[in-house]
């Protein structure tokens, strides 16, 4: 069977960023907007007053500090409270194609490889700004990629979802070079709105190319050694927004159309899960949590990563070996543990053995094991 190597990876972070500071600032503004307007109805104790946040609030909860957006006066406006990116034509390119094409071609460009040797491009995230034609057919085009591409979407792991995807369809021989990019536009679904949630998203989009072992020239590469999938339905996590609101008589700017989710028991029905698929695969590798020197985590929550670093690895991580970029991303989807993989991985030494996961809603996760070159 063919060797997969990861060769090149991309990231194409937004030039706009909002720190908690101006966030809460937004939030609370509204917050005072909407007492004063409601304040005889919470005076007659029929309505409880909404609660202001803060920035240790936020950090407290997520460890997120900062965020990166595509627009960031639209979010920070009282009034609007979301990001205003104008519409396109359907001549110009797609929100998500200029950034999937700014990532792949940093991707592209690591790996050494020509966008038209490429024969399969996925576009893979939780949210996809239309139906059809698929951002990845015209990501492909635009890049001047070969084969064929398609859209996936598996929420918080699609990254780890398509890679498997790619890495199988090369280890059958079906094709020799593919391209996985995620371009995360997570401030679209997130209530701003609501005090528990609006600190936890941003935007940005990562790339990957995957190769057969035997036509890659890049020197700095990771085997692919295995991958490992899981799903298990759950109600935690949701959004309702689709194509049926609309012959449902469903009102579109409801909050269940935006992202929602319950937290607690997030946390305590995901970590174990995660922690026990990481285990399991390397197990079926003949490996253990002691042979890792690093792990590349879904950037969901501060909280959430270190104890699932504690239970695979056996012990609270070390300096770097589990690393955090949701400080100043915050949770950027199926982006997360790409962007950590991009970012902190040159300085493992050959042979150095890592894992890249991602979790979140179905519940979905997705393992990938690498070995450094």
């Amino acid at each position: 069977m063919t060797d997969v190597v990861i060769t090149g990876t991309g990231l194409y972070t937004p030039a706009h960023a909002i720190d908690n500071d101006a966030l809460v600032a937004s939030f609370n503004a509204w917050v005072d907007d909407e007492n004063a307007r409601h304040a005889a109805a919470i005076a007659a104790g029929e309505r409880e007053p909404l609660a202001h946040s803060s920035s240790e609030f936020i950090v407290k909860a997520s460890g997120i500090h900062s965020r990166y957006v595509m627009d960031a006066e639209g979010i920070l406006d009282p009034q609007r409270m979301c990001p205003r990116l104008p519409r396109r034509s359907n001549e110009e390119p797609s929100i998500q194609c200029e950034m999937g094409r700014a990532a792949a071609s940093d991707a592209l460009a690591a790996a050494g490889v020509a966008a038209a040797d490429i024969e399969l491009v996925i576009v893979a995230c939780s949210n996809l700004e239309r139906p059809y034609p698929a951002v990845a057919v015209e990501l492909q085009a635009a890049l001047g990629a070969g084969g064929y591409a398609f859209d996936m979407n598996v929420a918080c792991s699609s990254a780890t979802f398509a890679i498997e995807t790619a890495a199988n369809a090369i280890r059958a021989g079906s094709v020799k070079r593919a391209l996985v990019v995620s371009p995360e536009i997570c401030s679209a679904h997130l209530n701003f709105r609501d005090r528990d949630s609006h600190f936890i998203f941003g935007d940005a989009c990562t790339a990957i190319v995957l190769e057969a072992d035997e036509v890659a020239t890049a020197e700095a590469r990771f085997a692919v050694l295995g991958t490992r999938l899981v799903t298990r339905f759950s109600n935690a996590i949701r959004n309702n927004a689709g194509f049926l609101n609309r012959v449902t008589d469903s009102d579109p700017l409801a909050a269940d159309k935006l992202f929602v989710q319950e937290g607690r028991r997030v946390f305590k029905e995901v970590c174990p899960m995660v922690a026990a698929l990481i285990g399991e695969h390397l197990a079926s590798l003949e490996l253990g949590g002691g042979d890792l020197s690093r792990l590349w985590l879904h950037q969901a929550n501060r909280h959430m990563n270190d104890m699932i670093a504690r239970r695979v690895l056996g012990h609270e991580p070390e300096t770097g070996q589990a690393p955090i970029i949701l400080d100043r991303y915050a949770n950027t989807s199926s982006a997360g543990s790409i962007i950590a993989f991009h970012l902190h991985r040159e300085d493992l030494a050959p042979g150095a053995l890592g894992v890249v996961c991602s979790f979140g809603a179905g519940y979905s996760a997705g393992s990938v094991v690498v070995r450094r070159q």
